[in-house]
């Protein structure tokens, strides 16, 4: 790959819901991208828009290496299997996907040996944002190092926000998932409230907008329906879907504390059930 005008040669490694919009969106800015994933055609887009389909070995001949894929598991499974010995100090990896924090921590341990620099960098915001480059980014590790991956991380979004060594943008990340699907079980409960006296959705979010109980999740009410939409049409299983996945992330980090996060523990239990079925609904026109 030829790099760009701007010298460096990204590397970007699993394009789901995220990582392809962020890919095409980085394609957009000028960067020279080489991506790897290891669903075939989840590349065919981002092929098409300019990128090079690499393997893992041809990915040691990128600068930056940005990792999406779709959980801990993942991410150490491609570090120990494919990646770690093809890393050097002149490298740079960006973990984008949401972890926990000390999966984080020890990843920077596996990487640090190699004189590569790692960086936790989690992404809030949804596949649209991510295709505009407008995301929120929570980073995580040593300042020197965000700053010299800064041009390619404000490409990506309009936030980025240095939270402190590595860990802590990962911690961010699932303090924000906690908000949000806090938010998002209460106004869907509400929801179902006013309509037993035959109050419709549309109307109550556009009376609360105006009061206290105004929430991103009220004026962007749809949103989890059509990501849950999403997942279904790539096969993203529901275990893996954010608000199953990173909310049992959330119940970890704190048992990993000793913690008590009770209301995440509730959430963990219902949301997923309560959000597919809210998306489903919506798909066959029967949400009030």
């Amino acid at each position: 790959m030829t790099p760009m005008s701007n010298g460096t040669v990204v590397g970007f490694v699993g394009l789901g819901n995220l990582g392809q919009a962020m890919s095409l969106n980085l394609l957009d800015k000028g960067w020279a991208l080489g991506v790897f994933d290891a669903v075939p055609r989840r590349i065919v887009p981002v092929i098409a828009a300019g990128a090079h389909e690499v393997d893992v070995p041809d990915l040691g001949n990128c600068d930056v290496l940005c990792i999406a894929v779709s959980d801990d598991a993942a991410v150490r499974k491609l570090l120990n299997d494919r990646l770690l010995g093809h890393l050097t100090k002149d490298h740079t990896l960006i973990l984008h996907s949401t972890v926990l924090p000390s999966t984080a921590r020890s990843l920077a341990e596996l990487v640090a040996p190699t004189g590569a620099r790692f960086l936790d960098v989690p992404v809030s915001g949804g596949a649209e944002r991510a295709r505009s480059g407008k995301l929120t980014l929570f980073a995580g590790g040593e300042g020197d190092d965000l700053a010299a991956v800064r041009p390619l991380l404000d490409s990506m979004a309009e936030n980025v926000f240095h939270m402190g060594p590595v860990g802590a943008g990962s911690a961010t990340k699932l303090a924000n998932q906690l908000i949000t699907f806090s938010a998002l079980a209460g106004v869907g409960e509400a929801l179902r409230l006013a309509g037993e006296f035959d109050v419709r959705e549309e109307d109550v979010l556009r009376a609360v907008a105006t009061g206290t109980g105004d929430t991103w999740i009220g004026r962007n009410w749809g949103f989890y329906d059509r990501l849950a939409s999403d997942y279904d049409r790539i096969g993203t299983p529901v275990w893996q879907r954010p608000w199953s996945k990173d909310l049992w992330d959330v119940v970890a980090a704190g048992r990993e504390s000793r913690l008590a996060l009770p209301v995440a523990g509730l959430l963990a239990q219902i949301l997923a059930e309560t959000v597919e079925d809210h998306a489903h609904a919506s798909e066959l026109g029967v949400v009030q």
